[in-house]
C-alpha cells in the first residue's frame, strides 16, 4: 500500500479517484506544527534553533497518520509545488519520523502543478526528495517574521499603548497606506484651464481641437493656470482663422496581456468582479483543488500562486486550438506567444495560472460550480486564451491645426484613433485603476491646407486632484513593483491590517486609522531601516537566492539579528517623552490641523495658555493640555475643525465638537440642523433641537455604522424611519420597514417580520416585503429560529458524507454537519468560508471531548486569583504573531470557546491587566 499525503480533505479526494486501489490519500489539513506563540521559540544565541509544536488541536489527524504510514509499504509526500508545501512535506516526515513511523520505508516528493489525471499519473513516475533549499527558505522566512513580531510587538505595547503588533511586511505595507494618506493631506490644489475648440471641416463635420501651444512655445496641460490667461486665449481662438497645418495618420498595434499570475489575478478580480484578494484565492484554490463534472472530478485551473507568466508547450498548443475554432484564422498568430515576468525578485518558476482544459469552456463549467467560482473562472480562461490571441490594430491620426489671430500663432490639435482589427480585444481587455485621456473615436476627413470653420470655443476651469488611496488591488500591484512580499502572502497581510484595525476599507479604498498612523510614525522614527521599501526588499531577495542554494539561511538570520537586536536595545531605553516629541513631529500636520483663524494649532482652546500634545492612556494616545491637572481638556487625535470636548479620557473623540455634538448639515425639507451626538446608550442622531416640552425626533445608530463615517445622508435615512414600502395586495394594508430593539424589520398589520440587514430596510421594495410576510405566515407567525435556515450550503463532507451549511447563530454565524455545528473565527466572513475550511473546523469540533466538573472546579479563592492573573498575559502573549508568515494553505482554526468564570474572586482577578494586556486583548 503506497501512503500519499496532500493538504486538504478536497485534494485527497479528487487525487484518491485518479490512482488505483494500492493508494490511501490523506489530508495534513494545512501544517501539521508551528512555532508556539510565546518567547523563545526561535533562540538567536543558540544558532537559531527553533522549537516546533504540533497543533494539540491536530493529536488526533496525526495518530492516524502515523498509523497510516505504519502500515504503508511506501510515503508520498504531495504537497503544493511552492516553498509553504515543501514546509508542509518537510514538517510532516519531520512528524513521522518523531513518531517512529518511517523505518527504512521509502519517502518521496512529487509536485504536480494541475490536479488532474494526466498531471498527477506523470507526477507519481517522477518523484524527488524534499528540496532542502526551498525549505530552508521556508525557515529563514518564518524565523525572520517571528522575530521581528516577538520583538517590536511588546516595544510597541510598552511604548505606545493601544498599538496591536508589528511585522516584517504588514508594517511596510502599512507605511505605504499611511505614507499615500500623507500626500494626500499636504496637497495643495492647483488651478488650470483647457482651450476646446469645435471646429466643422467644409464637408460640414465636427471635430474638436485643444490648445498646445502658441507664439512657438508648447503649452502642456497645466501651463494655463488663471482665468486672464484662459480669457486671452479664448479672445484670440474666438477671432482667429482656422487652417490644417499637418496630417499624420499611422497604423499602431495593442498587444495582449500575459496569463495571470497570483498578483494580477488579484487585481484583475478586483477590478472586473469586486473580489478582494482573500476571496479571489479561496475561490482560485477550490477551483484548483477540483470539482466535480459529470461524475468525473478535476481541477479546473493549474496552482494559483506563481510569479510566472509562462505556459507548458501542450497548454500553448491547447489554447491555441480553442481560438482557431471559436474565432477567424486572422485571430490566431502565426508563432505561439512567450511571456517572460516583469516583477522584482520573481520567486519559484511555476506556470502561469490557466484553466487545465482550455477547450472546457465557461458556459460548460458554469452549472457545476457556485456563481462566483464561474466567474473567476471565466476571467482566467479568457485571460488565458486572449493571450494568444493576435494584436489589435489601430490606426492612429492627429491633425495640427494654425490659428493666425492678430498677429499671433496659436497651435490646436485634435485626435483620433480608430480599431481596425479586434485581435484579442474580441475577447479580453484589462481594466484599468486609473483611466488616461487617450482619444478614441475616428476624426473626419481633412486635406492639408484647407481651412475650418470655428463653431464655440470652451475654456474650462480645473484643479489638480490628490493621488487616490490604494485600493487593495492598487496596493497588491505596489507590494509587488517594489519586491515587498510575496503573492502568496498578500491576501493575508491585508486581512492582518484589517483585524489589527490599522486601516479600514471605504468605499474600496483602505484608509489608515489613527492607530495605524502612530504605529507607523513610531517605527519611521525609532526603527526605520526595517520599513524601508528598499531593505523589505532585499531580504525578499536573500530569501530568493537561500531558496536557490546561493546562500545560507542562518547567515541571512545572523547578518540581520545582529543589528535588529542591538536597534531594539536602544530603543527600550528611551523615555515616553522622546517617543511623544518625535510622534508630535512627524504627525503634526494630521493631529494638530491647521486653524481657521491662522492661530496656532497646538494652543489649548480651553485654557489659552497650555500646548496641545500627544499622550498615552491606558486605552490609547489621545490630545491632552500641558497645564494638566489644572486644564483638563482633551479629546482624540483628530479634532472637528477647532472644537473638541472637555474631558479627563478623550472619550467623546474626534467625532464630537465642544458642546457633545457634531453638525452633519442641514434637513432640506425642514431646514433644521441634523447632528451627530454620544447618549447613554451610545452615539445618535437628532433633528433639531427641542422647543418646549416637545423632544425633537432622534434615531440611535444601529449595530455596524460608525459615528466616524456617518455624513448626511445617512443621518436623514435614519431619521425618515419607520419608512413606508408600499400597500399589501391582499388586504390593502401598509407595510412599513424600520429598525427596533431587535434588528431590522417589516411592520404588517401590527405584527412584525424581520429583514436580513439594515441595509435592506432602505431599499426593501413591495415584492420582497410581501414575500418575507408570507414567509413569517407559513410558519405560523413565529419568528424564524436563528440559524435554522442555511445561508448557503458549501457540499458533502468528502469523507463523512452528508451536507455541511453555513448558518446564522445568535452567537455568531458557524458551520454545520450533522448534528456538529463549529463557530467561525472572527476573521472568516460566513459568505467566503470554503468546504475544505468548514471540514477542518467540524473536525476540530468534534474531536473536542465534553467538560466534565472536577473538583479543579472548587479552588480555593486564592488558587482561583493566581490562575485569572496569568491568563491575561498569556493571552496577550498570543496576540503578537505577525501575520506575514500566514500560510494561505492552513484552514482556519475556530477560536477555543473561553469557560465563564463562576467564581466573583476569580472574575475580579482577570480584570485587573496591565494597560499594555488590556489593549493587546
Amino acid at each position: 500500500m503506497n501512503l500519499v499525503i496532500v493538504e486538504s480533505p478536497a485534494k485527497a479526494k479528487t487525487i484518491n479517484k485518479y490512482l488505483g486501489s494500492d493508494y490511501h490519500v490523506v489530508a495534513s489539513y494545512g501544517h501539521v506544527r508551528d512555532l508556539p506563540s510565546k518567547d523563545g521559540s526561535v533562540l538567536p544565541d543558540e544558532d537559531f534553533a527553533m522549537s516546533w509544536e504540533a497543533d494539540p488541536k491536530s493529536a488526533k489527524r496525526l495518530v492516524d497518520m502515523a498509523a497510516a504510514a505504519k502500515a504503508a509499504d511506501r510515503i508520498i509526500l504531495a504537497t503544493d509545488p511552492d516553498r509553504e508545501g515543501e514546509a508542509i512535506s518537510w514538517h510532516v516526515l519531520e512528524v513521522l519520523k518523531q513518531k517512529r513511523a518511517i523505518k527504512d520505508k521509502p519517502v518521496e516528493r512529487v509536485v504536480f502543478n494541475a490536479i488532474t489525471k494526466q498531471a498527477v499519473l506523470e507526477a507519481m513516475k517522477n518523484p524527488r526528495p524534499i528540496d532542502v533549499a526551498l525549505v530552508d527558505a521556508y525557515l529563514a522566512r518564518r524565523a525572520l517574521d517571528y522575530l521581528v513580531g516577538f520583538t517590536l510587538s511588546p516595544v510597541l505595547w510598552r511604548k505606545l499603548p493601544g498599538a496591536r503588533s508589528a511585522g516584517r511586511v504588514q508594517s511596510v505595507a502599512l507605511r505605504l497606506v499611511c505614507d499615500r494618506e500623507n500626500e494626500i493631506e499636504i496637497f495643495k490644489p492647483r488651478e488650470y484651464w483647457s482651450l476646446l475648440a469645435t471646429l466643422a471641416t467644409p464637408r460640414g463635420d465636427e471635430f474638436q481641437a485643444r490648445l498646445v501651444g502658441a507664439d512657438g512655445k508648447k503649452i502642456s496641460r497645466l501651463d494655463v493656470g488663471t482665468a486672464e490667461e484662459a480669457e486671452a486665449f479664448r479672445a484670440a481662438l474666438d477671432a482667429g482663422r482656422y487652417t490644417v497645418a499637418e496630417i499624420e495618420s499611422k497604423p499602431a498595434k495593442r498587444h495582449p496581456f500575459a496569463p495571470f499570475t497570483t498578483s494580477t489575478l488579484q487585481q484583475e478580480a478586483s477590478r472586473k468582479l469586486g473580489f478582494a484578494p482573500n476571496r479571489t484565492m479561496q475561490l482560485a484554490q477550490r477551483l484548483y483543488e477540483g470539482v466535480e463534472l459529470s461524475g468525473e472530478t478535476v481541477g479546473l485551473i493549474t496552482y494559483m500562486r506563481t510569479d510566472g507568466v509562462d505556459m507548458a508547450p501542450e497548454a500553448v498548443a491547447a489554447v491555441r486550438g480553442v481560438i482557431g475554432t471559436d474565432f477567424s484564422a486572422k485571430h490566431l498568430p502565426d508563432a505561439p506567444r512567450r511571456y517572460q515576468t516583469k516583477a522584482k525578485n520573481a520567486q519559484e518558476a511555476h506556470e502561469a495560472i490557466r484553466p487545465t482544459d482550455p477547450t472546457r469552456r465557461p458556459r460548460d463549467v458554469a452549472r457545476y460550480v457556485e456563481q462566483d467560482q464561474a466567474r473567476l473562472y471565466e476571467l482566467i480562461w479568457k485571460r488565458t486564451v486572449a493571450s494568444q490571441m493576435e494584436s489589435a490594430e489601430m490606426q492612429r491620426t492627429a491633425v495640427d491645426i494654425l490659428v493666425e489671430a492678430g498677429g499671433r500663432k496659436i497651435d490646436l490639435r485634435a485626435s483620433g484613433q480608430v480599431m481596425t482589427f479586434d485581435g484579442f480585444l474580441a475577447l479580453y481587455n484589462e481594466d484599468k485603476d486609473e483611466e488616461g485621456d487617450e482619444d478614441e473615436g475616428r476624426l473626419p476627413r481633412m486635406e492639408k491646407a484647407e481651412s475650418l470653420t470655428k463653431k464655440a470655443i470652451a475654456a474650462t476651469q480645473h484643479f489638480t486632484e490628490p493621488p487616490p488611496r490604494y485600493s487593495e488591488a492598487t496596493l497588491v500591484k505596489r507590494m509587488e513593483e517594489l519586491g515587498i512580499g510575496r503573492p502568496s502572502t498578500y491576501a493575508a497581510t491585508l486581512t492582518v491590517l484589517r483585524d489589527r484595525e490599522y486601516v479600514r476599507l471605504d468605499k474600496k479604498r483602505l484608509v489608515p486609522e489613527d492607530k495605524g498612523r502612530l504605529v507607523t510614525a513610531f517605527l519611521q522614527s525609532f526603527f526605520a531601516r526595517y520599513v524601508e521599501y528598499d531593505f523589505t526588499a532585499d531580504l525578499e531577495e536573500k530569501l530568493d537566492q537561500i531558496s536557490a542554494g546561493e546562500i545560507a539561511w542562518k547567515d541571512v538570520l545572523r547578518e540581520f539579528w545582529q543589528r535588529f537586536a542591538a536597534d531594539v536595545g536602544e530603543t527600550k531605553e528611551l523615555r515616553v517623552t522622546q517617543v511623544l516629541d518625535a510622534l508630535n513631529d512627524l504627525l503634526g500636520p494630521h493631529i494638530f490641523p491647521a486653524r481657521a483663524d491662522g492661530g496656532d494649532p497646538r494652543t489649548c482652546p480651553s485654557c489659552g495658555a497650555g500646548r496641545l500634545s500627544l499622550k498615552l492612556g491606558k486605552f490609547g494616545a489621545f490630545i491632552g493640555c500641558s497645564n494638566y491637572p489644572e486644564c483638563r481638556f482633551t479629546r482624540q487625535l483628530v479634532a472637528s475643525g477647532d472644537d473638541a470636548t472637555p474631558g479627563e479620557n478623550g472619550e467623546n473623540g474626534s467625532v464630537l465638537g465642544a458642546e457633545g455634538s457634531k453638525v452633519l448639515g442641514k434637513d432640506p425639507a425642514t431646514g433644521l440642523d441634523v447632528t451627530l451626538r454620544s447618549g447613554r446608550f451610545g452615539p445618535y442622531v437628532q433633528l433639531g433641537e427641542p422647543e418646549g416640552k416637545e423632544k425633537p425626533k432622534r434615531a440611535s445608530l444601529p449595530k455596524g455604522w460608525e459615528a466616524a463615517t456617518l455624513d448626511l445622508d445617512k443621518a436623514l435615512a435614519l431619521l425618515s424611519l419607520p419608512r413606508d414600502v408600499g400597500i399589501h395586495p391582499e388586504d390593502g394594508k401598509p407595510i412599513q420597514a424600520g429598525i427596533g430593539r431587535y434588528g431590522p424589520f417589516l411592520l404588517h398589520d401590527g405584527k412584525y417580520a424581520n429583514l436580513d440587514s439594515v441595509d435592506e430596510v432602505f431599499v426593501v421594495g413591495i415584492n420582497r416585503a410581501v414575500d418575507v410576510i408570507a414567509e413569517k405566515k407559513a410558519r405560523g407567525g413565529r419568528p424564524a429560529r436563528a440559524g435554522a435556515e442555511p445561508i448557503k450550503t458549501l457540499g458533502d463532507h468528502p469523507t463523512l458524507g452528508g451536507p455541511i451549511t453555513v448558518h446564522a447563530g445568535k452567537y455568531g454565524p458557524y458551520v454545520k454537519h450533522g448534528a456538529v455545528n463549529a463557530t467561525l473565527p472572527k476573521a472568516l466572513p460566513p459568505e467566503t468560508v470554503s468546504l475544505d475550511e468548514a471540514v477542518a473546523l467540524i473536525a476540530e469540533k468534534a474531536g473536542k471531548a465534553p467538560v466534565k466538573k472536577t473538583r479543579a472546579a472548587a479552588k480555593p479563592k486564592a488558587e482561583a486569583k493566581t490562575t485569572a492573573k496569568k491568563a491575561p498575559a498569556k493571552k496577550a502573549a498570543a496576540k503578537v504573531a505577525d501575520g506575514d508568515g500566514v500560510s494561505e494553505d492552513t484552514p482556519k482554526k475556530a477560536p477555543a470557546k473561553k469557560a465563564a468564570a463562576k467564581k466573583p474572586a476569580a472574575k475580579k482577578t482577570a480584570t485587573k491587566k496591565s494597560p499594555a494586556e488590556a489593549d493587546a486583548e
